[in-house]
């Protein structure tokens, strides 16, 4: 078995060729919104309440529910936020979301949000009985919804098993965001010809700051803003590219939803930055690599 680290030629950021960003922009921000469908009757991707006595228990009613206010609430939430500032964000879809919670998808349509392959269901790649069928149904059902077939991916939980690569790019993907090593996208090889990984974030992700370190609201701010004004310094340099990371059940909630506005507006107060796609990231660095 080739490991998969084979797969990629190690680039130290120091040297790195000199890149431009659209419009002389110093920085590009690459918003995304993560939206799922969890089953009820399996266990839970996460847990926001313990399960009685440690044991599972399904139907794990409190915690499905959990997940289904992001889908009810927490999203529009994350849509006006966006859409109050004109910016458009890259959603992360479970292609079953389309059939299942459809008022979500038309209105991520209407916004002209990108569409990215987030699995089929809510399952770690690793689980599925057939992974190249899961794969092409994701894109066949975004294709179906949106008239374009996706061209971005990010798997379940950023898993991978050494056949997702290959599997990916047969399947027409063209960009996947489950390897978090740079803050510039670089190329991964496959069986199908190269696929190139675009920064995707661990420290701006809210599954990380809530769940797994469980940090207060107002840490997202802080672990975004200071993130930033690290890149934009280090963007004197060489363009860079910060991702932030959201899911309607975390940051969509009202204790914390007014920081992820506060880091909107605290990232557009600044000089040489360009919100994008990861379609539009996927475009510019192709033109010019």
């Amino acid at each position: 078995m080739e490991l998969l680290t084979n797969r990629l030629k190690y680039q130290a950021s120091i040297d790195r060729p000199k890149l431009k960003l659209p419009n002389n922009a110093k920085i590009a921000i690459w918003p995304t919104v993560n939206v799922e469908e969890w089953s009820i009757v399996r266990d839970m991707p996460r847990n926001a309440l313990p399960p009685p006595m440690g044991n599972q228990l399904l139907p794990n009613v409190p915690n499905w529910s959990w997940h289904e206010y992001g889908m009810r609430v927490g999203f529009w939430r994350h849509l006006k936020a966006f859409k109050d500032r004109g910016i458009k964000a890259t959603l992360a879809i479970n292609g079953r979301v389309c059939e299942a919670y459809p008022r979500v998808a038309e209105e991520a349509l209407k916004a002209d949000w990108e569409f990215m392959g987030h699995g089929f269901e809510q399952r770690p790649q690793h689980s599925l009985d057939d992974e190249d069928k899961a794969i092409a149904d994701t894109v066949k059902a975004i294709h179906s919804f949106t008239g374009k077939n996706p061209i971005g991916w990010e798997s379940p939980g950023l898993t991978e098993t050494e056949n997702t690569l290959d599997l990916l790019k047969k399947n027409g993907i063209k960009y996947v965001c489950n390897w978090p090593m740079d803050d510039l996208p670089a190329e991964i090889k496959t069986k199908h010809g190269p696929l190139i990984t675009l920064p995707y974030p661990l420290e701006t992700n809210d599954i990380v700051i809530h769940i797994i370190q469980q940090q207060p609201a107002n840490i997202f701010f802080q672990q975004c803003r200071d993130t930033f004004d690290r890149l934009y310094k280090e963007s004197e340099d060489n363009a860079k590219i910060m991702s932030i990371s959201m899911h309607p059940y975390l940051t969509g909630v009202p204790h914390r939803i007014g920081y992820v506005e506060q880091v909107l507006d605290y990232i557009s107060s600044h000089e040489g930055v360009v919100f994008m796609t990861g379609e539009e990231i996927y475009n510019w660095y192709k033109n010019i690599s």
